[in-house]
């Protein structure tokens, strides 16, 4: 990536999250969005409502939409946001194999038609689709990343600024491990204005706390009744995007490929790394305790199992 061009960034999937991605990628100015999908209509309807948009919240940044992937020509960062959500009687293999078959065929398309772009995977189940797409890209896996803990991170943040009364600005925590009921949440380096979290809230709260963050995408499904979380989802891939384009090099908790750090090797999992113009530029190894590093180590034997059964599916 060059100083001072104009960035270009695709999305891939035009439902409620990769609008959102698209939305905060624009508004912020990270550079020109593209929007894909299969859905005819969809993304360019999307896409023009977002440049409408434009001139009244102050951005100059052009969306456009295509069902075409050829559009995705020259992009330096891919969103990946296609996929299907778990429905009512599907099983968690049924999701695995059709999800792997829908990351398979953009893979494949990304590689024709971005192959320099750096991709950011939000499709679920995270880390084994991260896993998938790395190995269907071809791709350095510094180039290739999942959405792990930043949103968990934020989530938790958010439930801290509700609970101390302090500017989530002012709160920096750290999660680990897989999206979701995995995660692995590191309340010694949780800080609020620079005072470990430890030091202001008794240890039950700060267990609940985590323990809604950890049911933080299903209390929302629980509340919408029909659909899920986007804006927070779309909000921590665009956070990602901007540490890529805007080479901030930011420490951020993010599903990136191991080679023997914290004990794993030929695993995505959330860790935290420095993210920049070259992707994963650094994956950090911090010092955590025994029992940490034993809960990634479980939340990895689950990313382990999804991995062997796209292999059994064939997809792998």
């Amino acid at each position: 990536m060059e100083s001072g061009k104009r960035f270009k960034i695709a999305v891939i999937g035009a439902g409620n999250v990769g609008a959102s991605v698209a939305q905060y990628c624009a508004e912020m100015e990270l550079g020109d969005v593209v929007l894909v999908d299969v859905v005819e209509g969809l993304p360019q309807g999307k896409a023009l409502d977002l440049t409408e948009a434009g001139p009244i919240r102050g951005y100059g940044s052009v969306v456009t939409g295509s069902n075409e992937f050829a559009e995705i020509a020259g992009s330096d960062v891919v969103v990946v946001t296609a996929g299907l959500a778990r429905k009512p009687g599907m099983s968690r293999l049924d999701l695995l194999g059709r999800n792997g078959a829908i990351m398979t065929t953009v893979c494949e398309q990304v590689a024709r038609h971005a192959p320099s772009s750096i991709v950011v995977v939000v499709t679920n189940p995270l880390d084994t689709m991260t896993y998938l797409a790395h190995k269907k890209l071809g791709f350095p896996a510094k180039h290739v990343l999942g959405m792990a803990g930043c949103l968990d991170s934020g989530r938790l943040r958010a439930f801290i600024a509700m609970e101390t009364g302090v500017s989530p600005k002012n709160i920096d925590t750290m999660v680990l491990g897989s999206h979701g009921d995995d995660m692995v949440p590191l309340p010694q380096y949780t800080t609020v204005s620079g005072v470990p979290i430890t030091d202001i809230l008794p240890k039950h709260r700060i267990e609940a706390l985590i323990e809604r963050t950890r049911q933080g995408g299903g209390e929302i499904v629980a509340l919408l009744k029909t659909g899920s979380a986007y804006y927070a989802p779309g909000a921590s891939a665009a956070r990602m995007v901007q540490s890529i384009v805007r080479d901030e090099k930011q420490l951020l908790p993010c599903s990136a490929y191991l080679t023997g750090q914290y004990g794993l090797t030929d695993i995505y999992i959330g860790v935290p790394v420095r993210l920049g113009k070259g992707g994963v530029e650094e994956i950090v190894s911090l010092p955590i305790s025994k029992q940490d590093l034993a809960a990634l180590h479980k939340s990895a034997e689950e990313v382990r199992a999804g991995i062997n059964a796209l292999r059994d599916l064939k997809v792998l």
